[in-house]
């Protein structure tokens, strides 16, 4: 028992590490409207049982949030794919100083394959930084929320 824990924990924790997308820690910055966005996914964290995170695609002064929910690891060889779990979810973005930019609150299934949770955007000032928060709660499962902060340079 003790083994499978460990295994799982070890597979939660490399599959949280392949979660964090590449991208500069830190600053956001964009020079122009020829650039491509940046993606940020700072922080990602465990909900529900289930592997999290919350990104930010910045490009300009135009910031998009997205919350993602994965399994923590593979399944065991030859076990059945896990049962559909209900999820309550939360996406909320803001700038510092107030401004609320959103908030996404839905109720969705999720059984196996990866989920992606939009509908937070906006348009902020250059030089301002922005935070999100992104939680899942589900059935016996409290909401832990990954957030980050991010500057956003023009």
């Amino acid at each position: 028992m003790t083994r499978k824990i460990l295994t799982t924990a070890a597979a939660a924790v490399a599959l949280g590490t392949a979660l964090v997308v590449a991208a500069p820690a830190g600053a956001a910055t964009a020079s122009g409207a020829a650039d491509a966005p940046t993606v940020i996914c700072d922080n990602y964290g465990l909900q529900a049982g289930l592997a999290t995170k919350v990104c930010a695609t910045v490009s300009g002064d135009g910031i998009e949030f997205t919350g993602h929910v994965g399994l923590a690891g593979p399944p065991s060889p030859g076990s059945p794919l896990p049962r559909p779990q209900q999820l309550d979810v939360l996406l909320t973005g803001s700038v510092a100083g107030g401004l609320t930019l959103g908030t996404t609150q839905q109720t969705l299934t999720f059984q196996s394959r990866p989920v992606r949770v939009e509908g937070v955007h906006g348009t902020v000032p250059c030089g301002s930084t922005v935070h999100a928060s992104f939680s899942v709660a589900s059935a016996g499962w409290l909401a832990n929320p990954v957030t980050t902060d991010i500057p956003v340079t023009c």
